[in-house]
């Protein structure tokens, strides 16, 4: 039994049972059904040391806790968050001078700020744009009550990768804290006479875990030596020498600044293509992958992990046989890229000829530009990657694809589909990818296709917005005022942004705020775009010309389990497509309101909102698709609004994977059925168990897990919400490692002909994918 207590400030005090008892009734408050006596004997039987601190008491409790987790008692780990409160709480006091009580454990936030803005950890904005006495305002609105909310593990992660120490790594900053910073550097450039009821607003959606940020914003939002706030990025790559290799030095300006990177390969010509009329002289796509590859591993992301990259290609490119095989185990090591992931873009057309077992051509897209004579408006060459099919099988993809094939001279490889589709199959199984991109069904519901085409996404295959590739236009010597430069001029192309947040379902929905929270998230999205600077400038324009955002949500099969809903049921389909409708009905209407404030973005004009269609193309307005909670009528009132005020945002709706994100929340990922009902996160010494959220006698009915679900409910949820979500789903396919190749390919059929955009990983319990941190928002 220990005799002293050494606390933070050497002060030795002696050894009292009675406050361990005091100490266990505080952090077992509101927990009811746990034995305090059972955790009192865990904490003393790692208290053996005659001397021990007052960290190794609070680390104790914590530990002890954790050891009694289990599925029968999963609020222990509450109570080991409360332990490992204490601790933070304990450090912050310590490090930053102030006394901490039970009743009060923070501090003042404005000398927080003032100090962390001196030492170069904070930004000088927060002291810029807000005075001392509007600082103490908000640092009164700081409710620690709300700490109470985060499990062990959730409070762990929060604690870890997102709060601010000081260059010695020493704790400063709490959770709350945390948030309340966050709010206030978004909200920073709004008007002063609303800018602090904003920031209470922005905090109270936070701070009650009614919704998260991004993990760049969560990270770096209010840093100096940070990275930027926007998720990830898509970049279209230009068939030139210049063009691939400034695309590999964009790649690497975002990754090290945290950036998820997804790369559209399509035009870049085949292997065995010529080369300014060299035949046979092109090594094709494979060396720029691995080249993006080695680039990925080199240039991390700020110093923590490396770098995350996703390289697209169509199927009807020479060169994707070879592609599928990038990441697998055998074969030619030269041909491989281990480190970057894969997806590919897919007509509606091979997916047809899957089916029927039809044949298959692939074509250089130099050679179809060259030979093809197809033109656009301006004259510029177009290649088949440049078309795509309308509904019902008309469209130009099609037709010109036909061409292509009869035309005497262009040079093709033909194949069996369903022979690439098992190429894709098996990549699948043994690593996870390709990623599918249904680039048809993309393409058909792009409400900006006036502006642009939508070619692959990003690297979670939840963004879908228009690309473009940027040319080099000229370079020249320049001399002016003695001094001679090297002038580059570049034609910017659209490169795509993604900036997301999302709405935790489980709490947002049962609470009734779905109506106050929406607008606070569509605002601080929107305010991400004008305080980031992103160091490629044609990201940065794109940025400002679309204004896109990507609103998700997770905590799906938590709120499914709350409500008693079977994931495996009609009733769950109908459920998905009423809720995820209202939060589209909400989310319109608050870029809406928020363009009749700032205006909307400046390619409104021409788009699919301008004139109505996006409306008429969901079946919001015809009377025949009535939902549960938004009429025909409050979507026609809101469609001539649109019309008339436009929207701040051309894109509005996307549902990222939320791996982090909702650790820290607590909740189930995304829209991802739950992985076990006792899952365990691995440290070095130990492993923590985690019990599904608000496990009960009453929600363990409701949780069924992700590999015992049949497949084909989580396809037709997701086909419900699509017609809601203007981009698209991380949809992730659950299956087992035998499954037999006519059932998996039913799954891929079943997913394309319900009309999703895209599907993530196919996951099997064989298999360990490491995920972007950039994206899991």
């Amino acid at each position: 039994m220990p005799q002293l207590v050494t606390k933070p400030n050497n002060r030795q005090l002696e050894f009292d049972e009675v406050r361990l008892s005091v100490y266990a009734d505080r952090i077992l408050e509101g927990l009811d059904m746990l034995d305090k006596e059972r955790l009192l004997r865990g904490v003393l039987s790692k208290l053996r040391r005659e001397e021990v601190t007052g960290e190794d008491i609070s680390s104790a409790f914590t530990m002890s806790s954790l050891e009694l987790v289990t599925k029968e008692e999963p609020n222990w780990k509450f109570a080991a968050a409360r332990s490992l409160l204490t601790t933070l709480y304990k450090k912050a006091a310590h490090n930053r001078r102030y006394k901490a009580y039970s009743d009060e454990p923070y501090g003042a936030l404005y000398p927080l700020i003032t100090e962390l803005v001196q030492k170069g950890i904070y930004r000088q904005e927060l002291l810029d744009f807000y005075t001392k006495e509007q600082v103490e305002e908000l640092g009164k609105c700081i409710d620690y009550r709300h700490d109470l909310l985060f499990d062990y593990i959730g409070l762990l992660t929060l604690s870890d990768r997102y709060l601010a120490n000081d260059f010695e790594g020493r704790v400063m900053e709490l959770p709350q804290e945390r948030y309340m910073i966050i709010a206030m550097f978004l909200m920073h450039r709004e008007p002063a006479e609303k800018r602090l009821d904003l920031v209470k607003e922005a905090y109270w959606a936070m701070s009650n875990i009614y919704m998260t940020a991004a993990t760049p914003t969560m990270s770096n939002a209010g840093k100096k030596v940070a990275g930027q706030l926007s998720s990830c990025f898509i970049d279209t790559v230009d068939d030139s020498l210049e063009g691939i290799f400034d695309s590999n030095t964009d790649v690497a300006r975002l990754s090290k600044m945290g950036g998820g990177i997804g790369v559209y390969l399509g035009k870049v010509r085949a292997r065995g293509s010529d080369i300014r009329g060299h035949k046979n002289t092109s090594s094709g796509v494979i060396p720029w992958i691995r080249q993006l590859n080695n680039t990925a591993v080199s240039v991390d992301q700020l110093g923590t992990r490396k770098g995350a990259v996703a390289v697209y290609l169509d199927v009807f490119h020479k060169d994707i046989l070879a592609f599928l095989d990038l990441k697998l185990n055998n074969g030619d090591e030269r041909m491989r890229a281990h480190d970057v992931f894969h997806g590919i873009c897919i007509p509606d057309l091979f997916m047809e000829a899957v089916e029927s077992r039809g044949e298959w051509s692939l074509f250089c897209p130099h050679e179809v530009k060259k030979l093809m004579n197809w033109k656009d408006a301006n004259g510029r060459p177009l290649g088949l990657e440049d078309f795509y099919d309308e509904a019902n099988g008309q469209g130009t993809f099609r037709d010109k694809y036909a061409e292509a094939v009869a035309h005497p001279i262009l040079s093709r490889i033909t194949v069996q589909a369903i022979d690439i589709m098992k190429r894709v199959m098996k990549s699948q199984l043994e690593t996870g990818t390709p990623y599918m991109f249904y680039r048809d069904t993309v393409n058909r519901a792009n409400p900006n296709s006036a502006h642009g085409m939508v070619y692959s996404s990003n690297l979670c295959t939840e963004i879908m917005q228009n690309q473009s590739a940027t040319v080099i236009e000229s370079e020249e010597l320049v001399t002016k005022d003695g001094q001679t430069r090297i002038v580059i001029s570049k034609v910017p192309g659209d490169f795509v942004v993604c900036n997301l947040n999302s709405i935790h379902l489980a709490r947002a929905v049962p609470a009734d705020v779905l109506e106050r929270l929406i607008p606070i998230q569509v605002r601080m999205l929107d305010n991400v775009i004008d305080i980031n600077n992103i160091e490629v400038l044609q990201a940065q324009y794109t940025n400002s010309q679309y204004r896109a955002v990507g609103l998700g949500t997770f905590g799906l099969h938590h709120l499914l389990a709350l409500e008693g809903i079977r994931w495996e049921s009609e009733e769950a389909v109908t459920y998905n497509d009423n809720l995820y409708e209202k939060i589209n009905y909400l989310l319109v209407q608050a870029s809406m309101e928020l363009a009749k404030e700032k205006g909307h973005y400046a390619k409104f004009q021409g788009s699919d909102w301008e004139s109505g269609a996006y409306f008429e193309s969901r079946g919001y307005v015809d009377g025949e698709h009535e939902g549960k909670y938004v009429t025909t009528e409050q979507w026609k009132a809101l469609q001539q609004q649109v019309q008339s005020n436009g929207v701040r945002n051309a894109w509005l709706f996307a549902i990222a994977p939320n791996g982090s994100t909702s650790i820290i929340a607590g909740s189930t990922a995304s829209i991802d059925p739950l992985y076990e009902l006792l899952s365990y996160e691995e440290k070095t010494t130990y492993k923590i168990a985690n019990p599904a959220p608000d496990l009960s006698e009453k929600t363990i009915w409701y949780y069924k897990t992700a590999f015992t679900i049949d497949q084909h409910w989580s396809i037709d949820m997701a086909s419900a919400r699509q017609r809601h979500v203007d981009q698209a789903q991380s949809f992730n396919l659950y299956v087992r490692p035998d499954i037999k190749a006519t059932e998996f390919l039913e799954l891929h059929l079943h997913a394309w002909k319900a009309g999703l955009k895209s599907t993530y990983y196919v996951r099997s319990r064989a298999l360990t994918i490491e995920e972007c941190e950039s994206c899991a928002s």
